[in-house]
């Protein structure tokens, strides 16, 4: 009978917006051009001039915490501060959906201590971290069927050692439904 005291919620992002997409035939550079006068713009469709965008941030409940004090993986597959973000857009009676998952990387490491950027540290071995990393994507390809993964992680500095455990689990995995992509922010910098 408690049921009507019990409220169901996320903790997340939910955001709908109705957008309107306006052209001209002329090109950019005319547009900023002083000699060129205003042209008043028109519709890509005069039929159905809007479309609708949503975007939902969806944060689990499982081993959600501060950075630097929740990291990696657990037991049961689930990774920290795991959240799936869906985009989606509604026009001309068609939906499109593309969805983003984040969260920690799946191998089980830690940063201790409170000052800024701790070194991490790998908490167990290539051995006993491999069911547990197959528990996370056996999950995800479950529910997303294929997956890239984008691993953001320092490649050459202090997170080495956590990039590099990454791709040895992926490679140990070895399923034709991952793609492994890594990108260093540093290098590009």
């Amino acid at each position: 009978e408690v049921d009507f005291w019990i409220i169901p919620i996320i903790q997340g992002f939910v955001q709908i917006e109705e957008l309107v997409v306006n052209y001209s035939e002329s090109s950019d550079d005319d547009k900023s051009s002083p000699e060129t006068p205003p042209q008043e713009s028109s519709c890509v469709d005069d039929i159905h001039p809007t479309f609708l965008v949503a975007l939902l941030s969806r944060r689990s409940r499982h081993r959600a915490g501060m950075r630097y004090k929740r990291r990696g993986v657990d037991k049961n597959g689930n990774v920290a501060n795991y959240v799936e973000t869906e985009q989606l857009i509604h026009v001309h009676n068609h939906t499109l959906s593309y969805i983003q998952t984040r969260g920690s990387v799946p191998v089980f490491w830690s940063q201790v201590g409170y000052r800024y950027n701790p070194r991490p540290r790998l908490d167990k071995s290539e051995n006993e971290t491999v069911s547990c990393f197959r528990a996370h994507f056996e999950e995800q390809l479950k529910n997303y069927k294929k997956q890239v993964i984008i691993n953001l992680v320092d490649q050459t500095g202090r997170e080495k050692i956590i990039g590099d455990a990454y791709l040895k689990q992926v490679l140990l995995y070895n399923n034709a439904n991952l793609t492994y992509v890594s990108f260093d922010f540093h290098e590009h910098w």
